[in-house]
């Protein structure tokens, strides 16, 4: 079981890379296409545009692929990201010290994931349904606590978290590429997080060598609860106030970044690296087209035809690597 379990790793490492250095050229094809048509794209402005708008997106990106790697996925995390943003500016308006209110506001993230990692793993309830079913109710209490108003007039202590600045560079980027390194270590290299890929890739054959699968589930629900919950407070910070609307849609963005990245639905492959170039050509598309003059309200569709293309892609390996090992 043991030589299995490390042969599969390889297996597992050596179609991560090759998924990996394919989207960095597709990337760089992009780049350089969108350069030639569109000068202003190579701009450095734009780049640090584009940048700064998927950070968000690739915090929420590093748990989801861990709780993709594990068989699972949270539908909640737009929820989330807005609760933890509506939490935190609440309590910055009640008199509550900026950093606290932060903490505070990350702390709701990580009480939905763990509650949505408890019901999948103790109840048995599908993760599609549980998820779905916070989805609603979380985004249910963000126009219960804020009234449905948009809430402004924040104090510089908490916009700097999202607006200040590193030598040239905002900090939400920063935030995100240092979470982004520390995450895909721990996931490649830590033995906890591993643990994650042999849970997805079969989970009776994870308890038969020891590992805590609802453990870890839930660990990873949490994770993904908290980054989400962190990228609120970014977000609200970086526009200086809390608004009901802010996520909507994200988790069907995150979850599409993460597949390209190389990370199933069926579990037990993917990369946080791998995920966050998935999000780095998703937020490329939408630049381009925005550049071209094409309208916003294609990125809906274009999100939606590159999942699908995502999933198909992902099962046709599939298909092949079982027909390849009979």
């Amino acid at each position: 079981m043991i030589f299995n379990v490390k042969q599969k790793s390889n297996i597992f490492s050596r179609l991560l890379a090759i998924r990996e250095l394919m989207l960095v050229g597709i990337i760089l094809i992009i780049w350089i296409l969108l350069g030639m048509f569109v000068p202003i794209f190579l701009n450095p402005s734009n780049i640090k545009a584009i940048l700064l708008g998927l950070s968000t997106e690739s915090i929420v990106a590093i748990g989801m692929t861990t709780v993709l790697v594990s068989g699972g996925f949270d539908l909640s995390v737009g929820s989330t990201l807005a609760l933890a943003g509506v939490a935190t500016c609440l309590c910055i308006k009640a008199g509550i010290p900026v950093f606290i209110s932060i903490i505070l506001g990350i702390l709701t993230g990580s009480i939905i994931g763990f509650i949505n990692g408890y019901i999948i793993t103790k109840l048995r309830i599908n993760p599609f349904i549980t998820t779905l079913g916070m989805m609603s109710i979380v985004r249910g209490f963000v126009l219960i606590f804020a009234t449905g108003a948009t809430i402004i007039d924040l104090p510089k202590a908490f916009t700097v978290v999202g607006q200040g600045k590193i030598i040239g560079i905002q900090l939400p980027i920063i935030i995100a590429l240092l979470l982004i390194i520390i995450g895909d270590i721990f996931l490649r290299k830590s033995r906890f997080f591993r643990q994650s890929y042999y849970v997805g890739s079969n989970e009776k054959a994870a308890l038969m060598t020891g590992i805590s699968v609802d453990k870890v589930k839930i660990f990873n629900y949490v994770l993904v609860g908290s980054l989400a919950a962190l990228a609120g407070v970014v977000t609200s910070a970086r526009f200086a106030y809390a608004s009901v609307n802010i996520g909507v849609g994200l988790e069907l963005k995150v979850i599409t970044s993460c597949i390209i990245g190389g990370a199933s639905l069926g579990g037990g492959t993917g990369s946080i690296i791998g995920a966050f170039f998935g999000t780095l050509l998703m937020a490329t598309l939408v630049n381009g087209l925005n550049l071209i003059g094409v309208n916003i309200y294609w990125q809906n569709v274009l999100t939606g035809i590159i999942l699908i293309g995502a999933v198909v892609f992902d099962t046709v390996l599939k298909e092949k690597g079982k027909a390849k090992s009979k």
